[in-house]
């Protein structure tokens, strides 16, 4: 009985519930620990630029192995893949609460190596599972955890930090990051229609021209997304004097406000039966809206703000279709991998783009600096313009 509810179509559900959770979990780490930099800072007696480093240790471990861990997923299935990536990072998360600097560094870009698992294998289930009537809404449901992850570790682990310390932090972390672990081991299961891989080939997907045109695309459109990200409360509160507090509550409402997009998007895109088309129309709105961001930098505070707001949570909404098109473009048995190409896309970019932008900013001006993130997304409608091949992933489900 228990086998037949785990090969029923409507299990897809709690894949995708587990998926998401396992998303969110990852998110709270990579996303959420900047908001213990000062704590950071002070327990391992760091510079502003050292405690830089150490938030970057986990992005570098992850853009080192989300191929990897694609292939494997591929391979093996995302049950045995995100677990071992789970405890992994559970233990290197426990790892950063007992030492000095060096050793957290170290055990962070651990956490990266195995929490990449993450990003490629429940990626890799969902579109597994979902029909593709469905799959915009279910990817959009799953890329929506990552903002509410970060949201809840950054309002949760400042008090654990102030109150009991940094290395409670990494132990609240580790322990969360294990026990979802179990959850998908217990919970995540393959349907019987799903495709594995065997050894080699993975250089067909690799070489894909479509997966590279739309990876490249992907990570342009990062710009505008991280430019927002990394530099919207500097540009609101130092460059333009707005209250600290009213300049993050804005931040917030662009990520809450992105997060919904993201199931909005992917709706929009499982009924237009095309993801290409809403990536597309996005990337155009995201440029007017940086354009616009430039042109009105010096207009008073509240025009800025209007045309602000919208423009950073247009440039969240699209990551959801964007990792749907990129599995539903990979051949049968090759999901994990292309989702895995398309995430090291993103995460090169996502490390790229707050000092660059930040440079530009301080370097040529503002106005530069979002004129930049507009070109980069008009640089991805060009590559979106080519017509992409029609594939399909799996069967048409019930």
């Amino acid at each position: 009985m228990a086998q037949q509810r785990s090969t029923s179509p409507r299990y897809r559900w709690v894949v995708l519930a587990v998926g998401a959770v396992a998303q969110g979990t990852n998110a709270a780490v990579f996303l959420g620990l900047p908001a213990i930099t000062p704590q950071l800072r002070e327990h391992f007696g760091l510079s502003l630029p050292q405690v830089g480093m150490l938030l970057g240790a986990v992005n570098l471990g992850t853009m080192l192995t989300l191929v990897l861990w694609g292939a494997a997923a591929d391979r093996h299935g995302e049950r045995l893949v995100m677990a071992i990536g789970g405890f992994g990072a559970a233990g290197c998360l426990a790892l950063a609460a007992f030492d000095g600097p060096v050793v957290a560094g170290l055990a962070l870009v651990g956490v990266g190596l195995f929490g990449a698992s993450v990003n490629a294998a429940s990626g890799r289930a969902v579109l597994t599972w979902f029909p593709a009537q469905r799959r915009g809404l279910a990817m959009g449901i799953r890329q929506t955890a990552t903002p509410l992850g970060a949201a809840l570790a950054a309002a949760v682990l400042p008090v654990i930090a102030l109150h009991a310390g940094v290395p409670v932090s990494f132990l609240v972390l580790a322990g969360g990051t294990a026990v979802v672990a179990v959850a998908v081991a217990l919970w995540v299961r393959e349907p019987p229609w799903a495709v594995r891989s065997g050894q080699g080939r993975h250089g067909v997907v690799l070489k894909d021209p479509d997966l590279i045109r739309l990876s490249t695309a992907s990570g342009l459109l990062v710009v505008p997304q991280f430019t927002a990200a990394a530099l919207m409360v500097e540009l609101l509160h130092d460059h333009r004097g707005v209250a600290a507090g009213l300049a993050a509550g804005l931040f917030a409402v662009a990520q809450v406000s992105g997060g919904v997009g993201r199931l909005v998007v992917g709706i929009w895109s499982d009924r237009s039966a095309t993801r290409v088309g809403p990536l597309k129309v996005l990337s155009v709105l995201i440029a007017v809206g940086f354009v616009l961001c430039a042109v009105f930098d010096q207009a008073p505070v509240w025009v800025l703000c209007v045309v602000l707001v919208p423009t950073a949570a247009l440039a969240l909404c699209w990551n959801g279709v964007a990792i749907t098109a990129a599995g539903e473009l990979a051949p049968p048995g090759r999901v994990g991998i292309a989702l895995g190409m398309q995430n090291s896309a993103n995460y090169l970019s996502a490390t790229i783009t707050p000092p660059l932008a930040g440079l530009v900013a301080v370097g040529v001006g503002w106005p530069a600096a979002l004129l930049l993130a507009a070109a980069a997304a008009v640089g991805a409608r060009v590559l979106l313009a080519v017509p992409f091949a029609a594939r399909q992933l799996a069967p048409e489900l019930p």
